[in-house]
């Protein structure tokens, strides 16, 4: 069994990031998404470079298995930042292995160095194993989400 390693990716580690993209698409079975239309590299390589994204991979023997994708919300009512966990996701192979765990925990130690206010992740109702992670490592709170559309 190797050794698991979370990482956050920098401009240079485009190989990772489309190896979370790959990763993101099956384990939410929504591959055309995230591996339809790809951006070229060049793109990819600028978002890694933003100060309001961020990428963390998990990896065992080289291979990406788990991954998170976040933004980093500036405020206008105080000067702060919060940080919105926007995918997170472990192959099926290795759930139960405290992956996602790890992944929470290199993501809090980031938002710390950068001063933010708060971590914030959503979870579908029915998901029991997101509902019962987020809830060990944070507060729920009871709100309604909607899309609009532009």
């Amino acid at each position: 069994m190797h050794s698991i390693t979370t990482q956050v990716l920098g401009n240079v580690q485009l190989a990772a990031l489309r190896g979370m993209l790959a990763m993101f698409g099956e384990v939410f079975e929504d591959i055309d998404t995230y591996t339809g239309s790809q951006p070229d590299d060049r793109y990819l390589s600028q978002l890694l470079s933003r100060d309001d994204f961020i990428a963390i991979a998990a990896m065992s023997g080289g291979q990406v298995i788990g991954g998170l994708a976040a933004y980093v919300l500036h405020k206008f009512e105080q000067q702060r930042s919060e940080i919105y966990i926007y995918d997170l996701a472990v192959r099926l192979e290795h759930r139960r292995q405290g992956v996602a765990t790890a992944l929470i925990c290199a993501l809090r130690g980031l938002a710390r160095e950068r001063g933010a206010y708060v971590i914030l992740v959503q979870a579908d109702k029915g998901d029991a194993p997101a509902i019962a992670l987020y809830n060990k490592l944070g507060v729920q709170e009871d709100v309604l989400h909607f899309d609009i559309n532009p």
